[in-house]
């Protein structure tokens, strides 16, 4: 059953070269002391996290993009959306079978 995702509301994201800066918003004040570097990857990654994209369609992205295989590519992304989540930068959108919220 494929898995979706979306990010948190209450973000400022700049990207910058090939970097993506993300800074949480919280009680309407900028938290400077959590600021988020993603290198390229990471930033493709943030790029392809719309709520409508499964975890499957990105790390298809991730392996079109790169030169990876599909079991490390699939690791890597996992890997990466659990610690933005626990970060709070993304949350779960649900599944297939659920409805996923509308921008």
């Amino acid at each position: 059953m494929p898995l979706f995702y979306a990010k948190a509301s209450d973000l400022v994201t700049r990207s910058i070269a090939t970097e993506t800066i993300i800074v949480p918003v919280r009680a309407h004040v900028v938290d400077l002391e959590s600021i988020y570097s993603m290198d390229q990857v990471g930033s493709l990654i943030w790029q392809l996290i719309d709520g409508r994209m499964s975890v499957e369609e990105i790390v298809e992205a991730v392996c079109d993009s790169y030169d990876v295989g599909r079991e490390q590519a699939t690791k890597d992304v996992r890997e990466f959306l659990d610690a933005l989540q626990a970060a709070g930068l993304i949350r779960s959108a649900g599944t297939a079978d659920t409805d996923k919220p509308e921008d």
